[in-house]
């Protein structure tokens, strides 16, 4: 089989069309992939309701986010799955199954009737579909960002990734928004019997736009460099094994690395929005105004933090993040619960701004820092077990810490004790620099 693909011309800015696409695909998927997870918490209410009807509606959104976590804990699993795929038999096709499979389980949450039509069955289909978005989201989480890794220039890939990276931030202003118009202009009645659907109905037609993007792209380089080496398929390979044998030490550095970004990824987008309410007296309304301007914020800060970490290296981003996230975190959260709308929009742009230097740097360490014949192994089981012990939590830590202390900045203060564990971890546990690692130079000496 040959996997010799027709050269592609870098325009003036030294970016080819193909590397163009590649980006364009990889940041369309991760698009999808958190539109299609976001929708989940926001329709919170209304899937309780319709899915959990237990006569407490605390009990039944209790119930509902249970499943809420199970996504997070089985990403992993989904990690292991796709990654091992990916490392076999190219990151390109895996790609495509993933992305439609979320697609799929997406649009059948908008088509599953609900508990008073078919009773128990209404919430083990829900928990199915909720599992199988969690797994193909393990795949995909990692697979978009370490293929536009393996395609980018080695001087632009922090800037790459993390513009990949951006797309994640807008999918909950997307989804809140159509869910506000719908809620606004349906009925309650209406809204409950099919309005909600809409949102999940969309899910498919954006899988497909998604696919059709990435049918255009090429195989990773990096992936035809190994089958090159290897004389035959990389089928025959063992990625997995080899991944906890020869990666297990730098596997435990992105469950770290990774674990600080994953929470204050899902306090902004996934506690801020109740947070602010609730505690800072805003309305519902005005605290998904502010979210939604926070998210844009971190939109377009993380790749310019990304193209900082191309310059200076990946390792001083992460210290200066956590850093700044110790020591502004307090303020912050103080802030973000003044209950002046535009003290807590500053608060929410200062949190951004510490996270996304964080995330300039870590955002690509975690694919630069693995040997590419297990990297997409390696990688999505290690982000995602950092994800689910961090972030799929960060939500549930917040509140009750607000409720057992009763202060209501209390949440700074497991961020400072989670960014100084890493800070710490960084210096201690050997974390490398890693800009500039398995360059095409570095590759060919190593086959030599």
């Amino acid at each position: 089989m040959s996997h010799t693909t027709a050269p592609t011309v870098p325009s003036s800015s030294g970016i080819s069309s193909m590397q163009r696409k590649v980006l364009l695909g990889g940041s369309v998927g991760q698009f999808i992939e958190f539109y299609d997870m976001a929708l989940y918490g926001i329709s919170a209410v209304v899937l309780s309701r319709l899915f959990f009807p237990s006569g407490n509606e605390a009990s039944a959104l209790l119930a509902l986010f249970a499943t809420f976590g199970v996504a997070f804990f089985i990403r992993p699993l989904g990690g292991l799955f796709f990654g091992a795929l990916g490392d076999r038999i190219g990151r390109r096709a895996v790609l495509v199954v993933t992305l439609l499979l979320i697609g799929v389980a997406t649009t059948v949450i908008g088509l599953l009737p609900g508990y008073e039509t078919i009773g128990l069955w209404a919430t083990v289909l829900l928990v199915a579909m909720r599992l199988l978005q969690g797994f193909s989201a393990g795949g995909e989480s990692v697979g978009a960002p370490s293929f536009v890794f393996e395609h980018a220039p080695v001087e632009r890939r922090g800037l790459f990734v993390n513009i990949t990276l951006a797309a994640t931030a807008l999918p909950s202003v997307v989804a809140s928004t159509i869910f506000l118009v719908l809620s606004a202009s349906l009925s309650n009645e209406d809204f409950m019997a099919w309005g909600w659907r809409i949102p999940f109905l969309l899910a498919l037609p954006l899988a497909l736009v998604g696919l059709v993007i990435r049918s255009k792209t090429e195989e990773s380089p990096v992936f035809q460099e190994m089958i090159a080496e290897k004389g035959a398929l990389a089928e025959k390979s063992t990625p997995i094994r080899d991944a906890f044998r020869g990666s297990w030490y730098q596997m435990i550095q992105v469950v770290f690395i990774m674990g600080l970004t994953a929470m204050g990824f899902y306090f902004l987008s996934g506690y801020f929005i109740s947070y602010v309410e609730t505690v800072g007296g805003l309305s519902r309304n005005q605290a998904l105004l502010l979210n939604g301007l926070a998210m844009l914020a971190y939109t377009l800060l993380l790749p310019l933090f990304g193209a900082v970490s191309d310059k200076v290296g990946r390792r001083p981003m992460m210290i200066a993040g956590t850093i700044t996230l110790a020591v502004l975190a307090v303020p912050a959260f103080l802030l973000v619960t003044s209950g002046d709308l535009w003290l807590a929009l500053l608060g929410q742009l200062i949190f951004v701004l510490a996270m996304t230097i964080y995330g300039g740097g870590c955002y690509t360490f975690f694919v630069e820092v693995f040997d590419p014949k297990t990297r997409f192994t390696s990688a999505a089981f290690s982000y995602n077990l950092g994800y689910a012990l961090l972030g799929g939590t960060a939500p549930f830590v917040g509140a009750a810490l607000v409720d057992a202390t009763d202060v209501p900045f209390s949440p700074a203060y497991y961020v400072i004790a989670i960014a100084l564990l890493v800070l710490l971890f960084i210096f201690l546990g050997r974390v490398p620099e890693t800009r500039g690692r398995h360059a095409p130079e570095e590759r060919a000496e190593s086959v030599r």
